[in-house]
């Protein structure tokens, strides 16, 4: 699975500024739900949930907040870059910058972990990281997230 099947130049964002977690949570909800056609509170509690279970935090400055809905057909996914680091009880104990969110259906068990490796193998890639860290604009985000050199390795990987 390739990021430009679930993102595009819409779901990125170069500048969140959020000041916990749970403010983040909420404005990233509020950008997904125009993208997936789903009420932002369905969305937040969704999020609410998953992070409830376990921080989606992975460390390093990077996280993955995640869940699954019953009324979206595909997977969708929103890159955020914020403007300021936020806590966010991450496995390292570090704030975050960098956040993608990923919403699946209900019914997309396989797809789902698909895009949630892909999409941690591409975050963990200190390349590619310093690249998304050194770059303002959407376009440029965009860039770098869908034509990532790692995607042709990682698909004859798995």
């Amino acid at each position: 699975m390739n990021l430009v099947d679930i993102i595009d130049a819409r779901s990125v964002l170069p500048a969140v500024k959020a000041q916990s977690k749970k403010h983040l949570l909420q404005e990233l909800s509020q950008a997904m739900a125009g993208l997936v056609a789903v009420d932002h509170r369905i969305i937040f509690e969704t999020l609410l949930t998953r992070e409830k279970l376990g921080s989606t935090g992975l460390g390093q400055g990077i996280a993955i907040p995640h869940g699954r809905l019953p009324n979206i057909t595909r997977v969708y996914g929103l890159f955020a870059k914020l403007s300021a680091p936020v806590a966010y009880d991450s496995v390292d104990g570090e704030p975050i910058d960098m956040v993608f969110v990923l919403l699946s259906p209900d019914h997309a068990g396989a797809d789902h972990l698909k895009a949630l490796a892909r999409i941690s193998r591409l975050l963990r890639e200190p390349g590619t990281m310093a690249k998304l860290r050194g770059t303002a604009s959407a376009e440029g985000l965009y860039a770098i997230l869908t034509s990532d050199p790692a995607a042709t390795h990682s698909q004859t990987a798995a």
